[in-house]
């Protein structure tokens, strides 16, 4: 059953995001998203994995504002990488990628809304680090998008490197580990700076455009995107410069081993899958593979989905569905914004994305 969820993006907007998509649609005003009811059978210290599949379908926290990650596309559905990792859980769980409900939660209420069983995931761009890892009572699996924290000037400014905001004003998300990020790198390389710390991102980056703050920081995939969206894109550029290093993992609650597995290897399943070649496109075709790795993965040799509360060929359900991680990658991310792999292509091509064995 399909219920409706208020689109809180305008239709301006989608226009712009139909531009990089290359979508065809209509502005209806509505997004239709794979429901079946709101009714909340979490109970916070219950195994989640049962939780969910007792309800049906899986939550799933997310921003849905953020292009790339997750937003609203030209066909009023959620699209993104943080979007398609949900379908991916939904894929191996219910081998169905609709049956999962959004949530857009902002940084201040995404963690509260996780620690309650509000959501069962969050898979909203954010930033591993120990504090949050320890202190906020969550449980971070791999990451699946290796970013680095940047800085966007105007063009005009003739601003060439960090050293050369000194005394400027920059605007920054509250709630958010960039504006840490800021702070230490700003008082340790003693620049003398103005941050504007704004919590809606609409306000942020429109401060930003309009000059109110001569430059603004966030995850470079985040300013590549949302630079594309500014009025006059070419106006804009990220300085080579790199404050930290942005490791963006989903996050469930501690202490649920079960579920934290099944959330693990529905990551390293994306990765592997692209390592040993297989996709969407291609799946049927390893059907009668007789290579014992390729069998093991694809379920048809072994138990390895069964001790997660798993189908065995969980894997097949989320290539089919979702494809690997290269396909992921390219659909939202490369394609659209032209942003190469870097740290988040495969270790054999220098990257940090790789799996461990699936056996």
């Amino acid at each position: 059953m399909l219920r409706q969820i208020a689109w809180k993006q305008k239709c301006s907007f989608l226009f712009l995001i139909a531009t990089l998509l290359t979508s065809v649609g209509g502005c209806s005003g509505k997004i239709t998203q794979a429901n079946i009811t709101t009714t909340n059978l979490s109970n916070h210290n219950s195994n989640r994995l049962d939780v969910v599949k007792q309800r049906g379908y899986l939550i799933c926290g997310i921003s849905g504002e953020i292009p790339g990650f997750s937003f609203v596309d030209f066909n009023s559905r959620y699209a993104g990488i943080d979007v398609d990792f949900c379908r991916a859980v939904a894929s191996a769980l219910f081998d169905d990628p609709e049956k999962v409900e959004f949530r857009e939660l902002g940084t201040e209420e995404r963690f509260s809304a996780l620690k309650s069983g509000e959501i069962d995931l969050l898979s909203r761009n954010t930033t591993q680090t120990l504090s949050r890892d320890t202190d906020e009572n969550l449980e971070f699996t791999p990451p699946i998008f290796y970013d680095a924290q940047g800085i966007m000037v105007h063009r005009a400014s003739d601003i060439k490197k960090i050293a050369d905001l000194a005394g400027k004003s920059i605007c920054v998300a509250e709630g958010t580990t960039s504006y840490n990020n800021l702070e230490d790198y700003m008082t340790q390389e003693d620049i003398k700076y103005t941050p504007l710390v704004i919590s809606d991102k609409e306000s942020l980056y429109n401060s930003y455009e309009h000059n109110i703050c001569q430059a603004i920081t966030g995850d470079i995939s985040q300013l590549v995107a949302r630079k594309i969206l500014l009025a006059n894109p070419t106006y804009h550029r990220i300085l080579p410069q790199r404050i930290a290093q942005e490791p963006l993992a989903p996050a469930i609650v501690h202490r649920d081993s079960q579920w934290f597995d099944v959330i693990k290897w529905v990551t390293f399943a994306l990765i592997q899958a692209e390592e040993l070649n297989i996709n969407s496109t291609n799946l049927s075709t390893y059907k009668n593979s007789q290579d014992l790795e390729i069998k093991r993965f694809l379920g048809k040799d072994g138990d390895l989905g069964s001790p997660m509360g798993l189908s065995n060929d969980f894997t097949v359900r989320i290539i089919k569905h979702v494809g690997n991680y290269q396909e992921i990658y390219d659909r939202n991310i490369g394609e659209p914004f032209r942003l190469k792999r870097g740290q988040n292509a495969l270790w054999k091509d220098g990257g940090l994305m790789y799996s461990p064995p699936f056996n």
